[in-house]
């Protein structure tokens, strides 16, 4: 080939190099305007004012999940109305709950090279009364009925229950004295009547009693899990049953919903939804068939909602806590949603 024939393979191989790499440009900028373009189809997300109190009438307080430019930001909709438009309120959070005007926001912070984490404490604004930095990725976070005491749960190492390679760290708050209890490793913990301390020993899923003192939650030793009541007061936690993960305590305080594993299924969806009479001991699968990766929040003494993978991502459902019914989808693109009665 001429000297002329090679610099004109050469210009058009560039010319060739050049216009695949505008398309890819223009691919990928078209692929983020529709990331952030709402769904025609999906909710309606519109910013305002969101309150932790439930004027003017019962609402859900959640993490939205609908693209657009208010993704992962707090949302409120009627309870009446939860299929509804959405209001969000600009505060972004990837775990968040709320009761009695105090809010938990588990947030990331995302930094030139590594994110970080920190646990945010909420008033009724949204507006930021307390701040800690977190050891972890944020998994679970709860508020104590009448706002008092604040949990978050984290992992610390791993990236999935499903496996046996994951660490947590369970901290406890006091927003009065602002005592930080910075993990549940450091209270008493009691094994089928005994004393129990291993290096092992994990804690996740708090959910907290309307008594200002008690609590319940997972505790994992030895390859397997357990429900156990917390003392705050006393600084103790005691096994009562096993095979529990992430309970959630009826707003009467007689019932846990929570997941258990269950034998034969696959093991990346072990789980399935349980209910446990706190008096008799007595278990009762609900009516829920697919696989449940969440902790339960309960809709009121009859229902539990919960977050599964939906036509957005992930969706809220509802399901009986008796094991009477069938789930109902509750709303879309949707997770870690708060009732404000």
């Amino acid at each position: 080939m001429t000297l002329r024939g090679k610099i004109l393979v050469l210009v058009a191989a560039l010319a060739v190099l050049a216009a695949v790499a505008a398309a890819s440009v223009l691919h990928a900028a078209d692929r983020e305007d529709q990331k952030n373009r709402p769904r025609s189809d999906g909710p309606r997300v519109t910013e305002g004012t969101v309150s932790l109190r439930s004027s003017p009438g019962p609402r859900i307080v959640f993490r939205s999940m609908a693209w657009g430019p208010h993704r992962d930001e707090l949302a409120s909709v009627p309870a009446a109305d939860p299929a509804g438009p959405r209001t969000a309120s600009g505060v972004k959070c990837l775990r968040f709950y709320a009761a009695a005007g105090t809010g938990i926001c588990l947030q990331a912070e995302h930094g030139t090279m590594t994110d970080s984490y920190r646990a945010v404490v909420l008033d009724d604004r949204l507006k930021e009364r307390a701040h800690y930095a977190l050891p972890g990725i944020p998994t679970r976070a709860r508020v104590s009925p009448n706002g008092r005491w604040v949990a978050w749960t984290v992992f610390v190492g791993g990236d999935s229950y499903a496996g046996t390679n994951f660490s947590t760290r369970t901290a406890v708050l006091d927003t009065r004295s602002g005592q930080l209890t910075a993990s549940l490793e450091d209270f008493t913990a009691y094994l089928d009547g005994s004393r129990h301390h291993a290096a092992d020993t994990n804690f996740w899923g708090v959910t907290f009693a309307g008594d200002d003192r008690h609590f319940y939650a997972t505790m994992a030793t030895g390859g397997h899990t357990y429900l156990v009541r917390g003392d705050l007061a006393a600084r103790t936690v005691t096994s009562l049953h096993t095979n529990v993960e992430c309970p959630s305590l009826s707003p009467d305080g007689t019932r846990v919903v929570y997941k258990k594993r269950v034998p034969g299924l696959p093991a990346d969806a072990p789980w399935r939804l349980y209910a446990l009479d706190l008096a008799t001991m007595t278990e009762t699968a609900l009516a829920e068939p697919r696989s449940v990766d969440d902790q339960a929040v309960w809709q009121d003494d009859h229902t539990v909602a919960y977050a599964l993978a939906g036509d957005y991502g992930t969706d809220l459902y509802t399901v009986p806590a008796d094991g009477t019914g069938k789930p109902r989808r509750l709303l879309t693109a949707g997770l870690a949603p708060a009732y404000l009665p």
